[in-house]
């Protein structure tokens, strides 16, 4: 929404003009029903969900502790200024009220009461972690409003199993965000058949809309659709090695690319996704399915999550890298 009145839009159009032909124009938004966001958790995910949002017009509360809400915010601000740079280029007074009326529809708190108490939709971002999960969804679970949607970003837990005992279960869905958030167009809807409510799912649906990304809606498998592919996929890389049978990780990952055209090779997405991550989905998926070959556990992958080589994020994973990636 404009800061300036109606009069002082009017005074400056002509300068404004350009803007508005690119489209970049600060413009109020037609959100739906969905005008407030809540995101549990301050970390990688919930703060570039919760800036995504704020970029569209929406009110965010980020939910965390003191520590994660203000890595939220910095990682953010950071974000902001090279979009806001990028966006309007040698107009630095409209790039910084961008910035600013983007960055003031971001708050945070520590209380889940008050972080979603007007939410219209509350997005858990927190580890894939059953448990835990399920512990923050007690803590909000019968206080958010009657009609508002409970979204879990789970990567590889079945929503029916996060969604036990829950009071808002026909209002509960999977909202699953690719990483990095700002980039990745795809945003996969995991209702629970026969459970999630016809309506959830398509306010869902319209949200993800509103965003400016594409959603597909999935069946309630182990990683849905994207992950239900790539982790199997990832784990065969690794157990082509282990066994011998390709000379390096640089040449499976250059005939991935080459051969098969896709953007990085199998090695370089275990270091970008985060090998400890990967770990734990398959470890989650191996205890459901003991017997399913695909998600049998690696050495390798266990010899590098205890040599604390994770990927991007440590500098160190199967390749060494001078920064971190975000």
């Amino acid at each position: 929404m404009l800061a300036c009145s109606l009069r002082h839009l009017n005074a400056t159009r002509q300068s404004l003009a350009p803007i508005l032909r690119r489209g970049l124009a600060l413009t109020a938004v037609d959100n739906g029903d969905i005008k407030n966001i809540t995101v549990l958790g301050g970390g990688l995910m919930g703060s570039g969900i919760a800036q995504l949002c704020a970029q569209n017009g929406y009110e965010v509360c980020v939910v965390d502790s003191d520590e994660y809400t203000q890595k939220c915010q910095v990682a953010v601000c950071k974000s902001l200024l090279i979009i806001s740079k990028k966006r309007f280029p040698n107009e630095d007074k409209i790039a910084n009220q961008w910035y600013n009326e983007v960055f003031n529809r971001i708050r945070t708190t520590q209380s889940y009461d008050v972080g979603c108490e007007k939410a219209d939709l509350v997005i858990e971002t927190i580890v894939e972690d059953l448990l835990k999960k399920q512990a923050i969804y007690k803590k909000v679970d019968g206080k958010i409003k009657e009609d508002a949607i409970l979204a879990t970003n789970t990567s590889s837990l079945s929503i029916a199993d996060l969604s036990e005992g829950l009071q808002c279960s026909d209002r509960f869905i999977g909202l699953h965000f690719f990483n990095p958030v700002w980039f990745m167009k795809l945003v996969e809807v995991i209702p629970m058949v026969g459970v999630t409510s016809h309506a959830t799912t398509e306010r869902t649906l319209d949200f993800v809309s509103d965003i400016g990304k594409t959603a597909i809606k999935c069946n309630d498998t182990p990683g849905f659709i994207v992950n239900h592919l790539l982790y199997p996929f990832m784990m065969e890389a690794v157990r082509m090695v282990e066994r011998e049978e390709a000379n390096s990780i640089e040449d499976i990952d250059t005939a991935m690319k080459l051969g098969a055209g896709l953007p990085m090779g199998p090695f370089e997405m275990l270091d970008v996704i985060g090998i400890d991550t990967v770990q734990q989905v398959i470890q989650t998926w191996n205890e459901k399915n003991p017997e399913d070959p695909r998600y049998f556990p690696s050495a390798t992958i266990d010899d590098l999550v205890r040599s604390k080589k994770l990927g991007m994020k440590t500098k160190q994973g199967f390749y060494p890298y001078r920064h971190t990636l975000y």
